[in-house]
C-alpha cells in the first residue's frame, strides 16, 4: 500500500514539473496582428528569451524594434514593458501553449492580441 500511495505522489509530482516547464516555455517568435483606433490591423512579431521567470527579447513592428524591459514569468502570465517614444508601456499576457494573448494601454486604448508562435 505504501509503494502505491509512494509511486502515485511521486507520478503526480513529476507530471506538475514537466506542466511547468511546458507553461513557461515562451522563448521564440511569436506573430499576429493587432487592431488599431483607425479599424486597420497592424503587424506585431515578438521575439522573447527566457532565463527562468525572467523575459526579454523585443517587439518587431513596421515602425522599427523595441526592447523588452522589466519582463517577468508567474506560470503562465507574464508581463513586461515597452519603451514608446518615452512612454513606458505595460503588457500583461497568458501563455496558452501553442498561443499567447497580450493586453496593453496605450493613451486609455486598450489593446488586446494573440499571437501564434512561428518558426522563423
Amino acid at each position: 500500500m505504501k509503494t502505491k500511495f509512494f509511486s502515485i505522489v511521486t507520478l503526480l509530482i513529476c507530471s506538475a514539473m514537466i506542466c511547468f516547464a511546458v507553461i513557461t516555455d515562451l522563448t521564440g517568435k511569436w506573430t499576429g496582428t493587432v487592431k488599431i483606433q483607425d479599424g486597420n490591423d497592424f503587424p506585431l512579431t515578438y521575439v522573447f528569451k527566457t532565463d527562468g521567470n525572467n523575459l526579454t527579447g523585443s517587439l518587431q513592428s513596421p515602425q522599427g524594434e523595441l526592447p523588452i524591459t522589466d519582463g517577468k514569468i508567474n506560470g503562465s502570465n507574464f508581463s513586461f514593458k515597452l519603451d514608446f517614444n518615452g512612454t513606458p508601456i505595460v503588457n500583461t499576457g497568458k501563455y496558452y501553449g501553442d498561443s499567447i494573448a497580450i493586453e496593453a494601454e496605450i493613451n486609455g486604448n486598450k489593446l488586446h492580441t494573440v499571437l501564434k508562435r512561428t518558426n522563423n
